[in-house]
């Protein structure tokens, strides 16, 4: 047998490191995302924060967890990855145990503080222990099979969470997020020893370096400008969706299960597209999921039309739906895959670009838009709310009769964001070709 049909063979064997990796990001994926489904809600109905405030928490929140992989992922390179993982569901275990014991304002700004910290660990250390334990001949699946296990646990979190709410309350769903990081912690206690040992590390200093000097790399910034777009319309999902649901369809609807349509379609996908895309270019793959993510964000405002056309309630047998919820669950797997076209590539494409050695920081760079799409889409999504799905806490019931009638003007706004971030996609793709033959040409 030769070397390279020994090495095409063996492309889907993986080390012990990379899968008990996946499997603490599994556990740790369940709780994130029950939480993460509720976090407006749990903020305005439990809290008590304004839907404004409430974008602007969750935003902020959702944004620290997408900047700070950055430093955490750089002190994880210093400390070791079993030491960090360690210690990060350790303040996972205490954030989301305060979360649901302390359900004041001031405490939980403190709580999902350290949430944040220990998730943004977590981000560095998986996705850099995938890097290390992959090569160039299985790089691609492995990370494909990591975006397909963090989707199961997106999925079984927000199964859990809807009865959770519903029979107990929303702030039950944060004990039950506490007990999987608990787990998740148990394990890697017991089974986590990646090849990753402590180093140096970097200093403050050298990540903000580093940080400038990618932002210096245009086509790179230009790339993750334009994928926040794309990341601006899933971050809806938790956003603007449960509180649109809940709000127009009623408070027994279940905005867990329908965002649950997204990582089943990615888990059932995922590979699939990844293999059929293998040979194509990364910008090739994201350009076609871009252009699907407008028209997930179009069929999402089509509740209403729809209707219109049934009346207040769809059979499907042995259950019926909303004609709301229908077309959110149809928006929501266009979403879905567009995902499995942009995902795995983007991810692909930052760990080639990783030094040796720095794996834990650089990696904490792909996530910076999402860091912008949280900012940009739960801030937003707050003033959307307010303006056209308020809180019914905060109408009389005159004002009740009416209030909603606007509601998926929404979706309209993001379908246009989309649509621009996809356009720009092919114009930066054809720019970029364009220098870059410009360049060989000279070179030549």
């Amino acid at each position: 047998m030769t070397q390279e049909k020994a090495e095409t063979r063996g492309s889907w064997k993986f080390s012990n490191a990379f899968w008990t990796a996946n499997m603490v990001e599994l556990l740790e994926r369940g709780a994130y995302y029950a939480v993460f489904i509720a976090i407006t809600l749990y903020l305005s109905d439990v809290v008590g924060f304004s839907d404004i405030e409430a974008g602007y928490v969750a935003g902020i929140f959702s944004a620290g967890l997408y900047f700070l992989p950055t430093f955490s992922g750089a002190y994880a390179d210093k400390i070791g990855f079993r030491a960090s993982v360690i210690l990060a569901f350790s303040l996972l275990s205490v954030g989301y145990f305060t979360l649901g014991f302390l359900p004041y304002k001031a405490t939980v700004i403190g709580a999902l503080l350290i949430v944040m910290l220990g998730g943004s660990f977590i981000k560095s250390i998986i996705t850099g222990t995938v890097a290390r334990e992959t090569d160039a001949t299985n790089r691609a699946r492995g990370y494909s099979i990591f975006y397909a296990l963090v989707n199961v646990g997106a999925f079984a979190g927000k199964t859990i969470a809807y009865p959770v709410r519903i029979n107990l309350g929303t702030l039950y769903i944060n004990y039950y997020a506490a007990g999987l990081a608990v787990v998740a912690l148990i394990v890697s206690l017991l089974f986590y020893r990646s090849s990753h040992e402590k180093g140096t590390g970097k200093s403050i200093r050298e990540i903000w370096q580093a940080l400038f000097a990618l932002m210096k790399r245009g086509r790179l910034v230009v790339l993750i400008i334009l994928v926040t777009g794309f990341w601006m319309i899933q971050h809806q999902l938790y956003a603007s969706m449960p509180k649109y649901i809940i709000r127009t369809v009623g408070a027994q609807a279940a905005p867990e299960w329908y965002a649950n349509v997204n990582p089943l379609i990615v888990v059932i996908m995922v590979v699939f597209v990844t293999e059929l895309m293998r040979r194509k270019k990364a910008i090739t793959s994201m350009t076609i999921g871009m252009f699907i993510m407008p028209i997930s964000a179009f069929a999402m405002s089509l509740g209403p039309w729809l209707a219109g056309q049934t009346g207040a309630s769809i059979s499907f047998g042995f259950f019926s739906l909303h004609p709301i919820a229908v077309m959110m669950i149809v928006g929501i797997i266009f979403q879905a895959i567009a995902e499995t076209f942009i995902s795995p590539r983007y991810l692909e494409y930052f760990s080639l670009q990783s030094p040796k050695g720095e794996e834990g920081m650089y990696l904490g760079f792909s996530h910076l838009h999402s860091f912008l799409a949280s900012l940009l889409g739960f801030i937003s999504s707050g003033y959307l709310l307010d303006k056209y799905c308020p809180n019914p806490d905060t109408l009389t019931e005159a004002e009740k009769l009416t209030a909603y009638d606007h509601a998926h003007y929404i979706w309209y706004v993001y379908a246009a964001v989309g649509l621009v971030a996809a356009v720009s996609l092919v114009v930066f793709s054809k720019v970029t070709n364009y220098l870059d033959k410009k360049k060989a040409l000279q070179q030549a």
